[in-house]
């Protein structure tokens, strides 16, 4: 077959999930994005599987869930944050991180379900600095969240860690989805075989990745690895498809996405 065309994210977080792909350039043409690009490339057709925002992953129909790897966490992430200057109550205006799609719904399902405050929403651009926003507050994902110091923002929220104190459950930011192609689905099998073993060999080789990552993203060696091992989680379990159920019936009352939603998974229904 021709090489199945694969996007993931372009961030720190994702290195364990695609660790030693490239030893499979023959059947995947691997690039990497932002998060929410992907997902925009998987709907136009540019991509046969993307590690897509959980938002995205469930609004469209047509899409599988190709493997039990994911971009999740079962308390405080660390790369995804809410920094405000007043108190939650008091935010009426919020920029929104372009790179992210499912945090940004979760940041305002925290501000409408535990705050009652519903802002003004702006986007923020990845070329534009979060530091000059003139919004109440801003919400920014990824690498660029995990090395602030923002003096100008006093408040600062976890949206991981909030989200689990509030429902005790896991959260799941992305996962790997399929296009619904005949020709595709005959290999979904071997696919997602060779995506959950990339997961399972990343993992196994933490110390690895953060010590040929730590400089690249200026971090110590120490901090990456304590993030990819201890903030994040890379298994889709029944605890993170609990999460995930909870998480799109909030976004369901915001109107974000239709109600009754379901995930449609390819043999990962057990993981």
């Amino acid at each position: 077959m021709n090489p199945i065309r694969v996007g993931a994210v372009s961030y720190l977080n994702t290195k364990p999930l695609v660790y030693g792909l490239e030893e499979h350039a023959d059947e995947i043409d691997l690039c990497f994005d932002l998060p929410s690009r992907l997902a925009d490339r998987l709907n136009s057709g540019d991509l046969d599987i993307a590690l897509i925002p959980s938002i995205e992953a469930v609004a469209n129909p047509d899409y599988t869930i190709l493997s039990d790897a994911c971009i999740g966490c079962r308390g405080a992430v660390w790369s995804v944050k809410l920094l405000s200057r007043v108190p939650a109550r008091e935010i009426k205006t919020l920029s929104l991180d372009e790179g992210s799609r499912t945090s940004r719904i979760l940041c305002r399902i925290i501000l409408s379900q535990q705050f009652g405050v519903t802002p003004e929403l702006t986007q923020l651009s990845m070329a534009d600095s979060w530091h000059d926003v003139a919004t109440d507050a801003v919400v920014i994902i990824g690498d660029r969240a995990m090395t602030i110091d923002p003096p100008e923002f006093p408040f600062v929220w976890d949206l991981g860690e909030a989200w689990n104190n509030w429902t005790q459950l896991p959260f799941v930011f992305a996962l790997w989805a399929a296009r619904s192609d005949n020709d595709l689905r005959q290999h979904f099998d071997r696919l997602g075989w060779i995506l959950s073993r990339a997961r399972d060999r990343g993992i196994k080789n933490i110390k690895e990745i953060a010590k040929a990552s730590a400089t690249h993203y200026g971090l110590t060696e120490s901090v990456c690895r304590n993030y990819l091992s201890d903030n994040l989680n890379f298994q889709l379990g029944d605890a993170e498809k609990q999460g995930l159920a909870a998480y799109f019936r909030y976004a369901a009352d915001l109107n974000v996405i239709a109600p009754n939603l379901q995930l449609q998974f390819h043999d990962c229904q057990t993981a």
